[in-house]
C-alpha cells in the first residue's frame, strides 16, 4: 500500500514507457510530415480529439471505479478478519477459563488447547496471505504448527481451509475432553464461518477478474488516443506558429490518459504483491500480535514499518 504522498518519477515512468515513447516518435514523425514534407493530409480535424476525449475519460472513470471497487472490498475483507480473529481469540480464552471450577477441567489441558487453536489460527492469517500472493510456504508456518500439521498441510490443495478444517475438528476434541462445554462450540463454529465467508471473497477477488472487454478496450482506446493526439493538434499548432510544440503537448496528454489507465489496472488486483496491494503482511502481524497478547504473551513481534512510503 502506498502511504507517500509524492512519487519517484523513474517509478511512474516504469509503468507508462511504451505509451511516452510512442507518442514521441510519433508526434515527431507527424511534425516532420506536416511541416517538412509538406504532406496536409496527415492533419486530422481537432474537433475529432475532443469527442474522442470525452468518451475516452468516460470510459476510464467506470473502468477505475470498478478497479477500485475490488479494492476497496478486498480493504474490508481483511478488516472483517481482523475483527474476526480478535473475536475468536477472545471467545477460545474466555470460554475455556470459564470452565475452570467444573471437574472434567484440566488446566495443562486447557492451556495447551488456548495456545494449539490460537497459534494455528496465526498460521491461517498467513497461509491467507501466502496463498493470494502466490507465494505459499508451508514450512514458514511451522512456528505456529506442530510437525505433523505441517506434514498434513503440505498435502492440501486448499491450505487455508485445511487449517479451519483442523479448527473445527480440535473445537469438537475439545468439547469431548470438557475443555469446552455447552454451547461454546456454535459460538466459536460462528467465528470460523466469518472467517471462511471472508477467504471466500478474497479467493474470488483474486481468481476472477474484472471483466476482461473493460481491460482490452480501455487499453486499445487510449492507444488510438495517442495516435490520433498529433494529427488532430499540428494543423492548429503549425497555424499557430508553435508548431514544436506538438511534441511535447503530445507527451503531456498521453502521460495523463496512460497514467490514469494503468493506476487502474494495478488497482484490479489487490494481492499481486505490489506496491498498490492491501497491506497483507502488516495487517497478518497486527492479527499475529493481538492474539499472542490475548494468550498473556508479552514477547509479541513488532509492527511492521513502512518501508520507502510502501507498508506491505
Amino acid at each position: 500500500m502506498i502511504l507517500k504522498r509524492n512519487f519517484d518519477p523513474r517509478k511512474v515512468g516504469v509503468y507508462v514507457w511504451p505509451q511516452l515513447l510512442v507518442a514521441l516518435l510519433w508526434s515527431a514523425a507527424v511534425y516532420v510530415a506536416y511541416v517538412v514534407l509538406g504532406w496536409s493530409l496527415v492533419a486530422a480535424p481537432f474537433g475529432l480529439l475532443g469527442i474522442l476525449g470525452t468518451a475516452l475519460a468516460l470510459f476510464l472513470a467506470f473502468r477505475n471505479n470498478m478497479a477500485f471497487g475490488r479494492w476497496g472490498e478486498a480493504s474490508q475483507a481483511w478488516a472483517a478478519i481482523t475483527a474476526a480473529s480478535r473475536t475468536l481469540a477472545r471467545l477460545i480464552v474466555t470460554f475455556t477459563d470459564s470452565h475452570a471450577h467444573t471437574s472434567p477441567y484440566n488446566a495443562d489441558a486447557a492451556a495447551a488447547f488456548k495456545r494449539t487453536m490460537l497459534y494455528r489460527h496465526i498460521a491461517w492469517v498467513n497461509a491467507l496471505r501466502m496463498q493470494l500472493r502466490g507465494q505459499m510456504d508451508v514450512d514458514a508456518l511451522a512456528p505456529y504448527l506442530d510437525a505433523a500439521e505441517v506434514d498434513a498441510l503440505s498435502e492440501a490443495s486448499n491450505k487455508p481451509s485445511a487449517l479451519l478444517m483442523m479448527q473445527g475438528r480440535r473445537i469438537y476434541e475439545a468439547m469431548v475432553a470438557g475443555t469446552l462445554q455447552g454451547f461454546d462450540s456454535f459460538q466459536l463454529e460462528g467465528q470460523l464461518a466469518a472467517l471462511a465467508n471472508q477467504q471466500a471473497i478474497c479467493e474470488r477477488i483474486k481468481l476472477m477478474p474484472a471483466p476482461r472487454q473493460y481491460d482490452y478496450f480501455t487499453r486499445l482506446f487510449v492507444w488510438i488516443f495517442i495516435l490520433l493526439t498529433p494529427l488532430s493538434l499540428v494543423g492548429t499548432l503549425v497555424r499557430e506558429g508553435v508548431g514544436l510544440w506538438l511534441i511535447p503537448i503530445s507527451l503531456v496528454i498521453a502521460f495523463v490518459f496512460a497514467i490514469v489507465q494503468r493506476t487502474g489496472e494495478v488497482n484490479e488486483d489487490p494481492f499481486a504483491n505490489q506496491i498498490t496491494d492491501v497491506p497483507l503482511s502488516a495487517l497478518c502481524r497486527i492479527i499475529e500480535r493481538d492474539v499472542r497478547a490475548t494468550l498473556g504473551e508479552s514477547d509479541l513481534p513488532p509492527l511492521l514499518a513502512p518501508q520507502d512510503g510502501y507498508l506491505w
